[in-house]
């Protein structure tokens, strides 16, 4: 059964998390503070955090940075605050999801689900031992590295499975419900997500929107990764 940790400072919010995940069948840790789920992780192997951000000790997304220098364990933000701006940053720290206090059981327990089926995903994806290459793309998902023309790529977790997933398919065009299903783990979402990690990615392989290189997006079909086309060979004299 799941292992969660859940890192949340209000005792009335805190027990209903433990009591509703516990009658779910999860098995459940929790703690008030950050310093004490970063022991947690430490000690401990957990499949899902559910991460506060308005602790005691450290800001919920000091807290998230700290984690990720530690686990790649699945992390779900836990806020009162909805600045997209705020939620776009903790995204490209780390967080695998979000969700805006108040929340239902039924919504946390949707959101857990699809962050577990990425999980498990990507470690499947992560067992192959085939070193995907695209152009001067290099995939290991094996050892989770990628490198463009020698050298190597600082990629987030879901910019990794984005480009892994496209690089599998190189030249088809894949729509983004199919990213969101297999990358996403989600069979709805909003588009923007796509977007985002599009962007963030295009950065990362000095390339834009307007400039592809890799990644082409065709607009209302989908996104295609394909290598970039050989100039042709100069003409010789005659």
């Amino acid at each position: 059964m799941p292992s969660v940790l859940v890192v949340e400072d209000d005792q009335f919010v805190r027990s209903a998390l433990i009591r509703h995940l516990t009658e779910a069948s999860h098995t459940v840790r929790s703690v008030g503070t950050a310093l004490e789920a970063l022991r947690e992780v430490a000690h401990f192997r957990f499949d899902v955090v559910i991460l506060d951000l308005g602790l005691p000790d450290l800001d919920g997304s000091e807290a998230l940075k700290m984690l990720r220098g530690i686990t790649d364990v699945p992390v779900i933000i836990a806020t009162a605050r909805d600045d997209e701006s705020e939620i776009v940053r903790l995204l490209n720290d780390g967080a695998d999801d979000y969700l805006t206090k108040p929340f239902s059981v039924e919504h946390l327990s949707a959101r857990m689900a699809a962050v577990l089926r990425r999980s498990r995903a990507a470690e499947g994806r992560a067992a192959s031992p085939r070193v995907i290459r695209v152009g001067g793309l290099s995939i290991d998902p094996l050892r989770r590295r990628a490198e463009l023309d020698g050298v190597e790529l600082d990629l987030t977790r879901r910019e990794f499975d984005l480009l892994t997933f496209l690089a599998g398919r190189p030249g088809v065009v894949v729509p983004r419900k199919e990213l969101l299903a297999e990358v996403w783990q989600q069979s709805y979402g909003d588009d923007q997500t796509i977007d985002v990690h599009l962007s963030w990615l295009r950065r990362k392989l000095g390339e834009t929107a307007a400039r592809p290189r890799y990644l082409h997006t065709l607009r209302g079909v989908g996104v295609k990764l394909q290598p970039p086309a050989t100039p042709p060979a100069p003409e010789r004299p005659a």
